[in-house]
């Protein structure tokens, strides 16, 4: 319970960053309570089953989600995505002509700081969703869930560098996060190499993903 309690609270804390500071807090609790208490345990069960459910209908058709990337990361950037086109994009942040103004944040140390906590946590979200102390299969978590990021953050930047003539770090922690949440689905099963080239895909992809969002003015 606790640990699902965790899993229900990350995927809320993803709506938060696609509105932070732009939504009123009596607002965005509501959200936050609609996403752990109703979106969340209904998708969950679907995936995972429940104590009333036993297995649920989406992993008996052959789904596999070991431990969230679409029960965590893809209903939270869903949510993420209808609470952005509700609220709007942020003031300023496109111009009369239809140019994109980049608003970085004030401390790029203070978002790769995050970023690695992030990486750090996720050994216990990804390592934890094993639900045993098996050595071998936790191990093997722990190496797939690191090589992804990795590979993410070199994807990324070879798609910036080759996009837009030069490297970015904020998309390169983009692609940290990418890589991270691409892995998720199948930490367990896939081979070292296969967890590479995850990492490596999410980590362009996330690169014309924002470059998209940028040119709907989203």
């Amino acid at each position: 319970l606790v640990f699902q309690m965790m899993f229900a609270a990350t995927a809320a804390t993803i709506v938060s960053g696609a509105v932070a500071e732009r939504m009123r807090f009596a607002a965005y609790a509501i959200g936050a309570a609609a996403v752990t208490g109703l979106i969340y345990p209904v998708y969950g069960s679907w995936v995972w089953g429940s104590a009333f459910t036993g297995s649920g209908w989406l992993s008996e058709r052959g789904f596999i989600d070991f431990a969230g990337s679409t029960v965590v990361h893809s209903i939270g950037g869903w949510c993420a995505l209808a609470a952005a086109i509700v609220v709007g994009p942020r003031l300023g942040r496109f111009g009369s002509d239809g140019s994109v103004r980049s608003i970085p944040g004030h401390s790029l140390p203070s978002v790769a700081l995050g970023v690695f906590v992030l990486w750090l946590g996720w050994f216990g979200f990804n390592g934890g969703s094993v639900l045993s102390a098996d050595p071998g299969l936790v191990s093997l978590v722990f190496v797939t869930t690191c090589l992804a990021a990795s590979a993410g953050i070199v994807g990324a930047m070879i798609t910036t560098w080759t996009v837009q003539k030069h490297p970015d770090l904020s998309m390169v922690l983009n692609g940290a996060l990418a890589g991270l949440v691409g892995i998720t689905a199948g930490a367990d099963v896939v081979s070292v190499l296969d967890s590479v080239i995850i990492g490596a895909v999410a980590g362009g992809l996330v690169v014309f993903s924002v470059i998209f969002v940028d040119r709907i003015k989203m």
